[in-house]
């Protein structure tokens, strides 16, 4: 019993767990669609929308999200300031979203371009406009340098956030992804923006190992990979540990032999080289004629004093400093080559190298050609030799010296990087260099000019400021240049001094503000002209706003004018103070305003009984006169002219002749019409005698005094008089009826209550019997003839066929006749024209006669 109660909650368990599986699965998936299509919508709505517009749920998100990124780095010895620089870096690369040059938000689909240092992103034309503007500014500055040229090769420029120095060169002159792998990479929705989607692959800082993220911006992480790798000293065992963070201290001594070769490291186990040894001893010089103490790291030192010793030659001296062992051979009295290079003569050295006299062969500095002067001593001459040369832009060719530059005359009419200026410049090779003109154009304020150099977009925005000042003067705030005509006067927190301009002696207090001021929200106060000593209660209307309406239409658009405006003084309204006022019926009282208290109709029924006694004055609410109580109607109460209204009795559909008077109306006096009982007589009774009979006086009025039509069972006419209920029995039928024998040859009459019901009532007789059996022979005759004539029609189509066999197939044609058959036209096609000439005549006719 145990073990099946164990299997019951076993499967209980599974069930409950295939089920939590099911919900988990279906929570998961669902909020997998939400994600996904949030994610869509944001992008969608942000393929050309700023960047941050999907970052505004907080630096939450982006924390979460490279915590998560960086969560596997950690561990088994990660350098933990590498790894927060890189976070930070990573951080600042995905918040960043406007540009720091033009200031304006950087789009998902926007060309960029991203500092290898900082890792800021700008846009491409932006830094391209940067980068220029710095060299051309820099150039400007050494116009009047007498190093000019020198100065120009070291100019460079730098990132406008982290300032790093670049050579012109590394201007950015194409689109490209983060990891610079792909040239204009395209938008996807589902990979980062201006991202290739592919591996990284950059070289990873301080090992050989590749990134192995997706192309993402800002710096690499530090090397997540592992290595066994032992400590500075190699004293202890390798441990495993990040490729990032693979040199560590086991934290005992050193113990590497120093430089001096005689004493040992006393440091705790450290990275890179040791250091020098500290200890000193007396040392000599290297030619051993000085002493002195030196640091033992360093034994070996010179005095600096030449050597003077005589050289072997005996004529010159050592001009070494300080040198161990015996002086060199003089150089003069080696081996010595001519001039040109071809020759090896050895000579006292007392003695000059003389030259061989050959062709000195030397390359000349043409590149081309070689040097045709004897062996001789200093340098080549140029090359006097005329070659056929083309210009550096390819335009003309000439025979010049070879030694010789050949530049034409012939202007560059390329426009340069500006788009805007041509470049002129004189035998250009197609690389026209940057326009160095001034911008010029007037920036977005309207006031200044862009003092830059010429370039291509919008200029920069003008940096200049303008101060605003508030009515009074007392306040005052700076703007940028070009929006003071747009921007608000700064707000004044100082009362306003301006005098009332209406009948009230002072103003409410209110502060600074741009004229003019604002209408006087105080209560008017004046008297009503009423007279009923009631005071205006509406704000002050001293100085009103009113439209001036212009009665001239315009003849078209072209002369509609805007609406004109003017402040005037305006009547105090009508008083709505409540006043109590009865209508004119005496129906109730109630407050009015003031302006409009007089007795009028409340808008009720004047509800007066009139004299019918059924019926109330429908007139709405009026003066009554002459009206004898508050209930009944006066002479001027609407008389009643509605027909009676007194119930009917029961079963009369018509109306009472008489109008409108009290109950009980006269007996009913118009004819019925109503069928008979038999259903073929129509009968016209009084409906007040009718409703007013009994039940038998009613079968009695309704009955023709006719037989009844109505067919009995037997096919007979019912025998009574016009009735209701059933008609009379087939037993009572008087009529008489014929009955045939078996053979319908004898007939014989009788009563049909007699004959109904029975059968063979005549039988048949022997002569009956004979013609019988007289029908029956001739009906086998008959058939026997038609089947001999059956055989005769076989066998003639037999034959037949035969025949046709015998001859071939051949059919014999016969000449046929078609036989034609006429039919006479009818009448209406003979004369048809003349019918509907007629027709259309007589038509015409009756129109005219009812238009006439």
């Amino acid at each position: 019993m145990s073990a099946w109660r164990g299997r019951g909650r076993g499967r209980g368990r599974g069930n409950v767990q295939v089920a939590a599986e099911e919900r988990s699965f279906k929570e998961a998936s669902k909020a997998i669609q939400e994600n996904l299509k949030k994610h869509l919508e944001n992008q969608e709505d942000g393929l050309f929308s700023d960047s941050d517009d999907g970052s505004e749920e907080g630096d939450g998100g982006t924390e979460d999200l490279i915590n998560r990124l960086l969560e596997s780095y950690g561990g088994r010895g990660g350098q933990g300031e590498a790894l927060s620089e890189a976070k930070e870096l990573l951080k600042n690369a995905i918040q960043s979203s406007a540009c720091l040059i033009c200031i304006s938000s950087v789009k998902r689909a926007d060309p960029i371009w991203s500092c290898g240092t900082c890792y800021t992103s700008f846009h491409v034309n932006c830094i391209q406009r940067w980068a220029k503007d710095s060299i051309f500014q820099q150039k400007q500055q050494l116009e009047d340098d007498p190093q000019r040229m020198e100065k120009e090769k070291s100019i460079c420029w730098s990132c406008p956030k982290c300032r790093h120095s670049r050579p012109p060169s590394t201007i950015p002159q194409h689109y490209t992804c983060y990891c610079t792998k792909t040239r204009d990479p395209p938008l996807d929705p589902w990979q980062t923006p201006h991202s290739c989607g592919e591996l990284c692959s950059r070289q990873l800082a301080g090992c050989a190992h590749k990134c192995l993220l997706l192309c993402h911006p800002g710096p690499c992480p530090p090397c997540p990979q592992t290595v066994s790798i032992s400590c500075h000293c190699g004293q202890a065992q390798p441990t495993i540990r990040r490729c990032s963070a693979a040199t560590w201290s086991c934290g005992s001594e050193c113990r590497h032999v120093l430089g001096c070769g005689v004493h040992t490291c006393e440091d705790t186990c450290h990275a890179g080289q040791c250091n020098q040894c500290s200890r000193t001893s007396v040392q000599s010089c290297e030619c051993l004629k000085t002493k002195q103490p030196r640091p033992c790291s360093s034994p070996q030192f010179k005095c600096g004093t030449p050597c003077g010793s005589l050289l072997s030659c005996g004529y010159h001296s050592c001009d070494l400093i300080c040198h161990p062992g015996s002086c060199p051979p003089c150089p003069l009295s080696l081996d010595r080559l001519c001039p040109c290079g071809k020759s090896t003569t050895r000579l006292p050295c007392t003695e000059a190298t003389p030259t061989c006299g050959d062709t000195c062969g030397k390359l000349l500095g043409c590149g081309s050609h070689n040097c045709n002067e004897r062996c001789h001593r200093g340098n080549c001459p140029s090359c006097l030799q005329m070659a056929s040369k083309q210009c550096r832009c390819g335009v003309k060719v000439k025979e010049v010296q070879c030694a010789r530059a050949f530049t034409c005359e012939t202007k560059c009419k390329k426009t340069r990087d500006c788009q805007r200026h041509p470049c002129n410049k004189k035998c250009c090779p197609g690389s026209c260099p940057p326009c160095e003109q001034l911008c010029g154009k007037t920036l977005s304020c309207k006031n200044h000019k862009c003092l830059s150099r010429c370039h291509r977009g919008a200029c920069y925005p003008c940096q200049a400021t303008v101060e605003l000042a508030c009515n009074c003067g007392n306040t005052k705030q700076v703007v940028p240049c070009g929006r003071e005509k747009q921007a608000k006067p700064p707000r004044c927190k100082k009362p306003c001094s301006k005098a009332s301009n209406c009948h009230h002696p002072v103003r409410e207090k209110h502060n600074c503000h741009p004229p003019p001021c604002p209408t006087c929200k105080q209560v008017c106060g004046q008297d009503l002209p009423c007279g009923l000593g009631h005071i205006c209660p509406a704000t002050c209307h001293d100085n009103v706003q009113v439209k001036v309406v212009d009665n001239i239409k315009p003849v078209g658009p072209w002369e509609e004018k805007a609406p004109v405006f003017k402040i005037s003084k305006l009547a105090c309204p009508p008083c709505n103070s409540p006043v109590p006022v009865t209508c004119l019926g005496q129906h109730e009282t109630c407050d009015w305003p003031c302006h409009v208290a007089k007795p009028a109709p409340c808008g009720r029924k004047c509800g007066r009984e009139l004299p019918c006694g059924n019926h109330t004055c429908a007139r709405d609410c009026h003066k009554v006169r002459h009206a004898q109580d508050m209930v009944m109607a006066g002479i001027n109460c609407k008389k009643c002219e509605a027909e009676c209204e007194v119930e009917r009795p029961p079963g009369c559909p018509h109306p009472c002749p008489l109008p409108c008077h009290p109950p009980p109306c006269q007996p009913c006096t118009t004819n019925i019409k109503m069928k008979c009982h038999c259903g073929l007589t129509n009968l016209f009774r009084k409906c007040g005698e009718f409703l007013a009979a009994t039940k038998q006086e009613k079968e009695d009025m309704t009955c023709c005094q006719d037989q009844c039509p109505k067919l009995m069972q037997c096919s007979h006419r019912c025998s009574k008089l016009c009735h209701l209920g059933d008609c009379s029995t087939v037993e009572t039928c008087r009529k008489k009826v014929k009955i045939s024998c078996p053979c319908k040859r004898r007939k014989e009459e009788f009563r049909c209550s007699q004959a109904n019901g029975k059968d063979k009532l005549v039988a048949c007789d022997d002569i009956c019997k004979e013609a019988s059996k007289h029908v029956k022979e001739e009906n086998v005759k008959a058939a026997k003839q038609k089947e001999e004539e059956e055989l005769l029609r076989n066998q003639r189509e037999a034959e037949l066929f035969e025949r046709r066999m015998e001859g071939g197939g051949k059919k014999r044609r016969r000449n046929r006749r078609t036989e034609c058959v006429e039919e006479d036209p009818s009448f209406l096609v003979k004369h048809k024209a003349v019918v509907m000439g007629s027709l259309l005549v007589a038509t015409m006719s009756i129109i005219m006669y009812y238009v006439m």
